[in-house]
Parts: C-alpha cells; sequence; structure tokens
C-alpha cells in the first residue's frame, strides 16, 4: 500500500495543507490505520476503500491522534487522488456519519476539486467556552469583533468560532497545545477557528487543531463549510460565495471557496486547486 502526498488548497502551486491518501481494496486493522497516519504525521490522512460501485467509496480519516469524522482538505486530496487513478468526474463518498461527495477534473498545474459537505448548523457559542477559549489564546474580548459574535458552528464536525478585530491579534496567535487538546476534547471540538474580516466575501483565518496534536493547519476544508454555513444563517451579505485565505502566517498560503445556495442547513460546495507532493 502507497500513501500519496496532496496538498489541498493550494495557492498558485505553493501552499496548501498536505493530506496523506490511501486507496486500498479493504480498510487495514485500526490500530494499522493509526500507525500509518500517526507516520505520514499530516494533520489528517484518508483511508478509502470501494463500496459497491465504481464511483462511491467509503472513507474514514485519522489524525496523529485519533479518528475524526469528516475532513475537508483531506477529502479535496482525495478527490485528486481518485481522479488520476480512476478519472474525473464525481465520486459519492460514504463516512462514519454522514453521505458526501467529491468531483475533481484535471488542471493545467495537477487537479482541483469540489467537496459537497455534509449539512451545517450553528448556535450561538456557550459563554464559559468563550472564557476559556479567550484564556487559551491570552485574548480579551475586547480583542473580538462584534460584527461576527462567538459562534459554535459544524458541518460533518463541530468547531469555536472566534473573530478578531485586528489582523495583527490573528498573526499573533499563539497557545500551549496540551491545554488546548484538553478544551476541545472536553467540548466536543474539532477545532477553533479563529477569523479576521477582510470583506464581505473574503476572510483570513487560522485554525487551532490541538484535537488532532497539531497545533495549527494551514487550511482547513471542514471549518472553512461550518463557517460558511454559519453566514447564511445569520444573513451575511455573503453573495453565495466566500474566499477564506488560510496559512499565511505559516508560510503555506492556502486558498479555499465555499460556495452555497440560500437555505438553511444546506450542503456547502467547497473547492480549491492541490498540490502534488512526494509519495512515501
Amino acid at each position: 500500500m502507497t500513501v500519496e502526498h496532496i496538498a489541498a488548497f493550494s495557492d498558485g502551486g505553493d501552499g496548501g495543507n498536505p493530506a496523506g491518501v490511501l486507496l486500498a481494496e479493504s480498510f487495514p486493522a485500526e490500530a494499522e490505520m493509526r500507525r500509518i497516519a500517526a507516520e505520514v504525521g499530516y494533520s489528517e490522512t484518508a483511508f478509502a476503500v470501494p463500496d459497491g460501485a465504481p464511483d462511491r467509496w467509503r472513507v474514514r480519516y485519522f489524525s496523529p491522534e485519533s479518528e475524526v469524522p469528516f475532513c475537508g482538505h483531506a477529502t479535496i486530496a482525495l478527490g485528486a487522488a481518485l481522479a488520476r487513478h480512476h478519472g474525473e468526474g464525481r465520486y459519492a463518498l460514504a463516512l462514519n456519519d454522514a453521505e458526501i461527495s467529491v468531483e475533481a477534473a484535471a488542471t493545467a498545474d495537477g487537479y482541483g476539486a469540489a467537496l459537497q459537505s455534509p449539512k451545517t448548523r450553528s448556535r450561538s457559542a456557550r459563554p464559559e467556552l468563550v472564557n476559556q477559549a479567550l484564556g487559551l489564546f491570552g485574548y480579551d474580548v475586547d480583542q473580538l469583533d462584534p460584527v461576527l459574535p462567538p459562534a459554535e458552528i459544524h458541518a460533518g464536525a463541530d468547531h469555536l468560532l472566534l473573530a478578531l478585530r485586528d489582523r495583527a491579534d490573528l498573526a499573533a496567535m499563539s497557545y500551549d497545545l496540551d491545554a488546548g487538546r484538553a478544551l476541545m476534547r472536553e467540548y466536543g471540538l474539532v477545532t477553533i477557528m479563529l477569523v479576521h474580516v477582510r470583506g464581505n466575501s473574503e476572510f483570513d483565518a487560522r485554525n487551532a487543531f490541538a484535537s488532532g496534536g497539531v497545533l495549527e493547519d494551514p487550511a482547513t476544508g471542514a471549518a472553512a463549510a461550518a463557517f460558511a454555513g454559519h453566514l447564511r444563517d445569520r444573513g451575511w451579505p455573503h453573495g453565495n460565495r466566500i474566499h477564506i485565505i488560510q496559512g499565511e502566517d505559516m508560510g503555506a498560503r492556502s486558498s479555499i471557496i465555499a460556495e452555497f445556495g440560500n437555505e438553511k442547513g444546506t450542503s456547502i460546495r467547497v473547492s480549491g486547486a492541490t498540490r502534488d507532493m512526494s509519495r512515501m
């Protein structure tokens, strides 16, 4: 079995979030998938096996420390791998708790891919969670941007959203990994998403991913889908399309596009370019 290394949401042939992708006839034992994901060392590795039809696959995602229910950037990387080995087009994906899809096509630089997320939902963040998260990052409540109050957002996985007034505060993000892991696991969060509003449809973002043993993700498709769904829920003037720039403060600038209709709770289309990396 060969693990493919593909960066999702790359920007101009650079950056993006690396993911491992393993296509196999059957899943390895769970302990083996955990070992492979830890050895690969990326924030997620996607494992995919045929699921009864040529265009249908069963997928599981593992971080170096745990299995996660849904991972956007690894799904984009998986789409590129499926297009390379099984042809361009749309593939149905059966996850542990949801049914989604991914489609991919060749581009001049590699492959572009788009996923349809699980359904979305959001709610105002619990005050005690917000207080603990602010303490984790060393922020004060006055640094939050009131135009986007803290929220708990979901699109196949749970995230906390904190919007910051000042771009410099986003650039200065820092926290203790062990404390972040404990907080995220206590509240069932996959990431904490920090954003800065550039405009109605453009945002800077950073995503803390201590729950998976990773300090930060350079691109987070699942959180992007949840964020887009939340903007739709609260009537934000989004124009049905947003652009998220992530990873810039890590030196791995990534570009994520999220497109969606007006019906609350429905799936989000998340798309981006991929960059082929060396294989194990």
